[in-house]
């Protein structure tokens, strides 16, 4: 690896590392960019336009500017999603200050410039948009003399332009109208008079970059992993949707148009959005659809249609190979080099030596209904206690859907891994505790209530305790089940876009329209249903549809990142915020069960302490790098 940029600008710090793939990279380190270097060649400056890729949306994950390869996009040790209700950080949950009324320019935890393994950050951001600058604003000068360079030149010029596009969509998701640059910065600009640009003009520029980027590409055979024209047109889809929503249109500062869009803008955003996404659903960059059955179900599903179902949801997010035909695009993680993919250690269970992190929460857990598609009751059996549930041995012969993880919808069991939930086989030191091979996060009890043994994957347990579970539960989705995270990498891939959120999209953006909107929107919601195992959702009422696009969104989406969005851009944060409790099972040796929620001890402290939080600030080093820029309002 060779650095070849270390360009310092007032905004960002770009830094490029380059593999070393061919010999004019090979070369010492050197204090400016070396355009004249990168661009004399157009491999070069393929090889730079792949470590842009690699440092897509902010993410940084170590204390200097480059990256340690520990993920990229959404896979990564500590997930977005435990910004949100879904799961829990148990080794770092200080870091999402949003959750902790900490949030603040001085304070951003995982949003701020240093620190570990950080995500959304403004200065990589920009390093990466300079980046990006650099070759669109060199790559027409690059030498070529032969037709496959002459085609490579002007399709690595669509990627870039996706790549710029994808890097402010996430700025303007983050923080809405900020600085926009088409041009590289260089050392000798005076930054003083530079200003953000209001919402809509961000919002211009990013779908600007995604036309541009849709027209080059669309005419090219792309090799998997590259941008493609479907890519750019599902982000468009994406960054429409959130523009559309409540937050920007109105919702906090109405007047303040670096957050908010001019009043009366909301509908067309809507058809808009629901335009982009359709574009998609009808073919107009490729062939997509959801992998397994859409038809409407036959209830009530057995346990092995419950199980094929959950394996067809589950196997999205284990694929190796080629893409099925739901992923529009995804990050690949060869074991060759690059960014790397360990969620079995960073997800699994500590009882296989794994360091159990993003726990499901029990709200979350609670939230996925039963296999008929009707919600799960948790005081089904004891009205007014929902905090604790026991059976009996016969009782549970009798009637299995007292175990309140029987019987549940079916991706449920390709997301959760609960207490006697199925799993790898144990490593050797762990075998003898686990001889079934059966998730243990409770404990076992001799039938007089005292202790026997304690669950290998509790937080008590004999191995690695402090990786231990402090919900009750482990995330099993994106882990791969043929891969030992104690000594292994994974090579599944990471979805960044799938047909499912076009279709969820476009759904949202339907029923927000509603009239004759809100049944093709339906239409679209029930399709993602039904590949899921679950009956049609029927309504006429807006309300109970946004109710039941909201729900699925939940579900169909858990971890991978749309939650902190989709929450933010419906200002709902502040009805889902709660403190986090761990689920505590007594597994009794003559077969009794208990499930308690155990509300003595807080195993994360939640509040949600200002709506400001709904927009990130910038960090206050940035502000003191260029003083008239504008703070986000609240801060």
């Amino acid at each position: 690896m060779k650095k070849i940029l270390s360009y310092i600008i007032a905004l960002a710090l770009p830094v490029l590392v380059a593999t070393s793939c061919t010999d004019v990279l090979d070369q010492q380190s050197v204090d400016s960019f070396n355009q004249e270097v990168v661009f004399s060649d157009i491999n070069v400056v393929k090889a730079y336009l792949g470590k842009c890729y690699d440092r897509l949306g902010g993410i940084q994950n170590s204390t200097t500017m480059t990256s340690d390869n520990n993920g990229v996009l959404g896979m990564r040790e500590d997930l977005l999603s435990s910004a949100t209700d879904q799961t829990l950080c148990i080794h770092r949950p200080s870091n999402y200050g949003n959750l902790k009324g900490t949030l603040s320019p001085d304070q951003l935890g995982y949003f701020a410039n240093t620190g570990y393994a950080g995500f959304l950050r403004w200065p990589h951001l920009y390093s990466n948009i300079q980046n990006i600058n650099n070759i669109l604003a060199n790559i027409d000068a690059v030498p070529t003399t032969t037709a496959p360079d002459n085609l490579l030149k002007t399709r690595l010029k669509g990627e870039a332009y996706f790549l710029r596009a994808y890097e402010y969509a996430t700025l303007l998701m983050t923080h809405g109208g900020v600085v926009l640059r088409s041009e590289p910065w260089t050392l000798d600009e005076d930054y003083s008079t530079t200003t953000r640009s209001t919402l809509a003009q961000t919002k211009d520029f990013v779908l600007a970059d995604i036309d541009q980027a849709i027209n080059i590409l669309k005419d090219y055979n792309m090799e998997q992993g590259r941008a493609t024209a479907a890519a750019a047109a599902a982000l468009k889809s994406r960054v429409l949707l959130f523009c559309a929503s409540k937050l920007t249109n109105g919702g906090y500062e109405a007047s303040n148009p670096l957050v908010s869009f001019p009043a009366g803008s909301q509908t067309a955003l809507l058809q808009a959005a629901r335009d982009a996404a359709k574009d998609v659903m009808d073919g107009k960059y490729g062939t997509f659809s959801l992998v397994g059955s859409t038809a409407d179900p036959v209830l009530p599903l057995t346990q092995a249609q419950i199980q094929s179902y959950s394996d067809t949801y589950f196997n999205i997010f284990n694929q190796k190979g080629k893409w099925n035909s739901e992923t529009i695009w995804a990050i690949q993680y060869p074991l060759t080099g690059g960014n790397v993919n360990r969620a079995n250690i960073w997800f699994g269970p500590c009882g296989y030596h794994n360091w159990g992190n993003n726990d499901p929460t029990e709200p979350a857990v609670r939230s996925f209904e039963m296999a008929d598609g009707t919600p799960f009751v948790w005081d089904k059996y004891s009205p007014g206690d929902q905090y604790l549930r026991t059976a009996t041995a016969a009782e549970l012969q009798a009637d299995p859907y007292r175990n309140p993880y029987y019987g549940r919808e079916p991706r449920f069991y390709a997301i959760v891994l609960y207490h006697g939930a199925p799993w790898q086989a144990r490593p050797s030191d762990a075998a003898a505790f686990d001889p079934y091979n059966k998730v243990q996060t409770g404990h076992f009890y001799n039938p007089d209530g005292t202790l026997k043994v304690q669950g290998v994957d509790s937080r008590q347990g004999l191995i690695e305790a402090w990786n231990g579970t402090k919900t009750g539960y482990y995330i099993k989705k994106f882990m791969d089940p043929a891969t030992a995270g104690q000594y292994y990498y994974n090579t599944n891939h990471w979805v960044e876009f799938r047909y499912a959120e076009i279709l969820l999209n476009y759904a949202e953006a339907c029923i927000e329209l509603g009239g004759a909107d809100l049944q093709p929107g339906l239409d679209a919601l029930n399709m993602v249903r039904n590949r899921a195992g679950l009956p049609d959702r029927v309504t006429t009422d807006q309300a109970e549809a946004r109710a039941f696009l909201r729900h699925e969104r939940a579900i169909e989406f858990f971890g991978e990142g749309h939650r902190w969005y989709d929450l933010r851009r419906w200002m709902e944060f502040g009805n889902v915020v709660e403190d986090v409790y761990e689920m505590k099972v007594k597994e009794f040796t003559n077969g009794n069960f208990e499930w308690k929620l155990d509300l003595t001890a807080k195993a994360d402290a939640r509040s949600w302490a200002s709506d400001k939080y709904y927009w990130l600030p910038i960090a206050r080093d940035e502000m003191n790098k260029a003083p008239q820029l504008q703070q986000n309002p609240g801060y």
